[in-house]
C-alpha cells in the first residue's frame, strides 16, 4: 500500500525571484494576475523582482506563499478533483495550511486569497504593536528546550519535530535566548517580522474571526491533517475555525508528521517554495520518499513520484460526499455506542469514541442526516480519516 502526503511550507520559506520560473509555464500569468486583483496586491512584482525585506513583510509574504503553492499544485494536478482522488493526505505548516486547505477543496483559490491576504495584514498590525520575532532552536532534549523557553518567557511556537523547535517573542527575550542557550542547542534567528503563533497574534484573531462567517466553504476531498493537534479532520467549517484561531497558537508539525506515519505515508511532495518540510520529513520519516517541489524542472519527477505512490483504489473521501461520512480523527480504537442504521441524527449528535494511549475523542455527525450504514465495528481498530459511518442526507438541516 502507498500513501502520498501533499505539504505546503510556512512563512520564511520565500526567497527573492522564486516565482519567476513559473511564469513561463503557460496560463500562469495570467492566474497570477487574477489572484492579484483578488486580493489587492501584485503578486507577480513581488514574486519575481521583490527584494528580501519586500518579500519579508507579513501581509506581502503570506498571499505569495499561498499563491506559489497554488501555482505549483495546479501545476501538477491541472485538474484539482484527480489531485484529491490520489494524495492521501494533505498539509500545510502555518500559513501553509490556507494553501492545503484549497488544495484540499475546502475553499476556492480566491477565496484562499482574500483569506490570507487579510490574514497577512492583521498579523502584521498585530506584529507592530510591539517588536517581536522568532528563532529556531536546534537540537538539544525537547523538554529541557521547552523549560529554558519558558524560563526566558518564551513561547515553543513551532513544534516541528526531527530535533527543531522555534521559540517565539519579544527580542529582548530572544535575545537572552541566545545567550543563554539551551544544552546542545544551537540557535538561529529567523526572517519573520513577529511571534506569530503567539498571544501576540490574538488582536489578528479577533479580526478574522469577523471576517470568516462569509466564506463559502465546503468539507476536505482528501483527508485534512491539522497543525493544531496532528488530527485529521472531516468538517470544512472545522478546518477554517482551526485556520482562525491557530493564528495565535502553536503549530505542531510534529503531531502532523506522526498522523503521517501512522497513514502509512510512503511519500511526501512539499509545494513551491519548497525544501524545508521535506529536510524535516527526511529525518523524522526514514524510508518514505520525499520531493521538492521548487520549479517547473521538478514536475517531471513530482509526476513520476505520483505515479509510484497515488492512491490508484477508490477513495471513499472522493466519490461519496464527504457530508455523508462521519470519519476517525485519529488512529485508535472504535467505540460505536447505540447509533443504529434508520437512526435519524441531528447536527453535532455523538456516534462514537475513538482513543488510544494518548487521547480520546468524541465524533460527532457534524451536518445530520439519516444512519444508513456503519463501515466499522465496535473495537475495531481504525487510522485517521478512515470513514466510520455513511449518512443519506436528506434529513440534515
Amino acid at each position: 500500500m502507498t500513501v502520498l502526503v501533499l505539504v505546503a511550507p510556512g512563512q520564511g520559506s520565500q526567497t527573492p525571484g522564486f516565482l519567476s520560473p513559473w511564469l513561463e509555464l503557460p496560463g500562469v500569468a495570467d492566474r497570477l494576475h487574477w489572484w492579484s486583483a483578488v486580493a489587492g496586491l501584485d503578486l507577480v512584482h513581488y514574486g519575481t523582482k521583490g527584494d528580501a525585506d519586500e518579500i519579508r513583510d507579513t501581509a506581502v509574504a503570506q498571499p505569495l506563499l499561498v499563491a506559489a503553492g497554488l501555482v505549483s499544485a495546479l501545476s501538477l494536478f491541472p485538474h484539482p478533483s484527480d489531485g484529491q482522488r490520489l494524495v492521501g493526505a494533505a498539509a500545510g505548516h502555518s500559513v501553509g495550511e490556507i494553501t492545503a486547505a484549497a488544495g484540499a477543496g475546502v475553499m476556492s483559490a480566491e477565496s484562499a486569497m482574500v483569506l490570507v491576504r487579510q490574514r497577512g495584514l492583521a498579523m502584521a498590525k498585530a506584529a507592530a504593536v510591539t517588536e517581536t520575532g522568532m528563532s529556531a532552536v536546534l537540537g538539544g532534549d525537547p523538554e529541557a528546550v521547552v523549560a529554558k523557553l519558558e524560563e526566558h518567557g518564551l513561547t515553543p511556537a513551532n513544534m516541528n519535530g526531527a530535533g527543531q523547535i522555534v521559540a517565539a517573542g519579544t527580542v529582548e527575550q530572544l535575545a537572552a535566548l541566545a545567550e543563554d542557550r539551551p544544552e546542545k542547542a544551537r540557535v538561529m534567528p529567523l526572517k519573520v517580522a513577529g511571534a506569530f503563533h503567539t498571544h501576540h497574534m490574538a488582536p489578528a484573531v479577533s479580526t478574522l474571526e469577523a471576517l470568516v462567517p462569509g466564506v463559502t466553504v465546503r468539507d476536505p476531498r482528501t483527508r485534512y491533517v491539522s497543525n493544531q493537534d496532528g488530527r485529521v479532520v472531516h468538517s470544512g467549517r472545522e478546518i477554517v475555525r482551526r485556520l482562525v484561531s491557530q493564528v495565535s497558537n502553536p503549530v505542531r508539525w510534529d503531531l502532523c508528521m506522526e498522523t503521517f506515519k501512522e497513514l502509512g505515508v510512503t511519500g511526501i511532495i512539499e509545494m513551491t517554495p519548497a525544501g524545508t518540510l521535506t529536510g524535516l520529513a527526511k529525518r523524522a520519516l526514514p524510508g518514505v520518499q520525499t520531493l521538492a517541489l521548487k520549479t517547473p524542472d521538478d514536475l517531471d519527477k513530482a509526476r513520476a513520484l505520483v505515479a509510484e505512490h497515488g492512491n490508484h483504489e477508490d477513495n471513499p473521501l472522493e466519490h461519496s460526499p464527504t457530508w455523508r461520512l462521519a470519519v476517525a480523527p485519529f488512529k485508535g480504537t472504535v467505540s460505536t455506542g447505540g447509533v443504529k442504521p434508520g437512526d435519524v441524527l441531528v447536527p453535532g449528535a455523538e456516534i462514537a469514541v475513538v482513543a488510544n494511549n494518548r487521547d480520546r475523542q468524541t465524533v460527532v455527525a457534524a451536518h445530520g442526516g439519516t444512519v444508513v450504514e456503519w463501515l466499522v465495528e465496535d473495537g475495531d481498530p481504525v487510522s485517521p480519516g478512515q470513514p466510520l459511518l455513511r449518512l443519506h442526507p436528506e434529513a440534515s438541516l
